[in-house]
């Protein structure tokens, strides 16, 4: 009976400190980072954490297969378009199913998708898909309705044997259509409203490496005709803000600047005043499995002038702000929930970001911890011009993490526009940013000069009298000791 009664009071002790603990947090499965000035990478807490898996069994409409894109409208609205299975399945906030769009009525029959590859939701909730084999982007209703066709661009710019062949695709607020293409090497395809073709928009341009240079150099004319053509490559993928500027990535595995912001002129206006160019990784090997640099598949404006892209090479996430310093990295490959197979596109909901993985067939769910939240709170601040406000925010982030450089430089620039110079050079100090540090020290020299400019010349003015009236002394007593002297011969 005693040990009976023992055993049940640490049965009821045991279910009291239970209840009482706080909640375990899973670990996350991925290593998140950043570089600092030597471009050495530097461990980070985790930006964002692995809340759920989404498949289209969970959803209750069948396995996904083979999904290539999905969408997420400002309402929170899901689009997802499962490839393989020819359909698009459009959800609510709380994934639920509420439509299925598997054909639409057009000239009168029932017509399908082949291989569709892109989705866009208009800002009039008009879906634009970028019907791959069937060579045309497809318009419907949010509820399914045929509303025209864009295929078969005509132009004179245009080779007499193209074929339309889009890879993806987004519209502006002026239903302007513009279109990854395949083997289309001058840019972006622009459409108007009516899908009449417009020309390219945004060519990139691609540079020889300085190995290839002289190989080409010592090379014969034959060897020259069998090597590449050193032309622009193709676009990879794209997305629009609410001020009309194109973001777009590429897969150049040479270029510096695989990532590009073009105006309505079509012009790149990207920042990169961070301490390397925001392409991905910058420190990567060689050789082997996972080498060579990182290859951008997808890109998602998230807000605050921040921008999340997607590197299917190593299944990894990089966020930058609107000055393009990388704000932390975080992901990877491999079988655990957060870790993916073949990565194909990033979203955002809310708060949270959504990754499809083509090769699992789902779509993860990232939830914030504190340590993101603060981050993206503390950019959209400064971003916005609330910098009194982004310093309290930033001060929390290096609570969580002393060794944040950007925290930092988001203090100095924050108590750079509030005119603290002194104060914000020494948090580009901690924070490594030179450029930044020379900009606050000039004005802070310039801000001395001000200050003491009136004592500085009451002194120097003094100090002119002063020499003036000593050269006058010294010339009187001259001339008065030259009297003396002849007065007395």
């Amino acid at each position: 009976m005693r040990l009976k009664r023992l055993l049940l009071i640490l049965a009821v002790m045991g279910l009291i400190v239970t209840i009482g603990a706080p909640p375990v947090i899973a670990s996350a499965p991925f290593e998140a980072y950043t570089y600092n000035y030597y471009e050495d990478s530097v461990p980070l807490p985790a930006p964002f954490l692995p809340e759920r898996s989404v498949s289209g069994i969970d959803l209750g409409v069948g396995a996904f297969k083979d999904p290539n894109d999905m969408f997420v409208t400002e309402d929170g609205f899901i689009y997802i378009l499962d490839s393989g299975n020819r359909r698009i399945l459009i959800l609510d906030s709380d994934w639920n199913v509420i439509r299925s769009i598997t054909s639409f009525s057009h000239d009168g029959a029932d017509d399908h998708f082949a291989n569709p590859s892109g989705i866009v939701v208009s800002d009039n909730n008009q879906i634009y898909v970028a019907d791959t084999d069937n060579n045309r982007i497809v318009v419907l209703t949010n509820e399914g309705e045929f509303v025209k066709i864009v295929s078969n661009p005509q132009s004179d710019i245009l080779p007499a044997d193209f074929r339309f062949i889009p890879l993806k695709v987004t519209v502006d607020s002026a239903d302007r259509i513009f279109v990854v293409a395949r083997g289309v090497f001058e840019g972006l395809m622009q459409f108007d409203d009516k899908g009449a073709f417009l020309g390219y928009v945004g060519t990139i341009n691609v540079t020889q490496s300085f190995a290839d240079k002289v190989w080409r150099k010592l090379s014969t004319k034959a060897q020259k005709a069998r090597m590449q053509l050193y032309i622009p490559t193709e676009f990879s993928n794209i997305d629009i803000d609410h001020k009309g500027f194109i973001y777009s990535t590429n897969i150049d595995m040479n270029t510096q600047k695989p990532i590009k912001r073009l105006n309505p002129s079509g012009q790149d206006v990207i920042k990169s005043f961070g301490y390397y160019p925001n392409r991905g990784d910058i420190r990567y090997r060689i050789r082997g499995n996972n080498s060579g640099p990182s290859k951008l598949i997808d890109i998602k404006v998230i807000g605050g002038g921040m921008y999340t892209v997607l590197d299917s090479l190593r299944g990894r996430l990089f966020t930058y702000n609107d000055e393009g310093e990388l704000l932390y990295a975080f992901g990877g490959r491999g079988t655990q929930l957060g870790v993916f197979n073949i990565p194909v596109a990033v979203e955002r909901i809310d708060d949270k970001l959504l990754v499809m993985d083509r090769g699992k067939n789902n779509i993860v769910v990232f939830r914030p911890t504190e340590f993101g939240s603060a981050i993206h709170r503390a950019v959209t601040l400064h971003y916005n011009g609330d910098d009194a406000e982004a310093v309290d925010v930033w001060k929390d982030v290096i609570r969580i993490n002393t060794n944040y450089d950007i925290a930092y430089v988001g203090i100095g620039k924050s108590l750079l526009m509030e005119k603290k110079n002194k104060e914000a050079m020494e948090y580009f100090k901690l924070g490594m940013q030179r450029k930044y540090y020379s900009i606050a020290f000039k004005r802070y020299r310039r801000e001395i000069m001000q200050e003491h400019f009136g004592t500085f010349l009451s002194v120097l003015v003094t100090v002119i009298v002063l020499l003036i009236s000593f050269r006058i002394f010294r010339k009187w007593r001259l001339r008065r000791a030259g009297r003396h002297e002849a007065g007395a011969l």
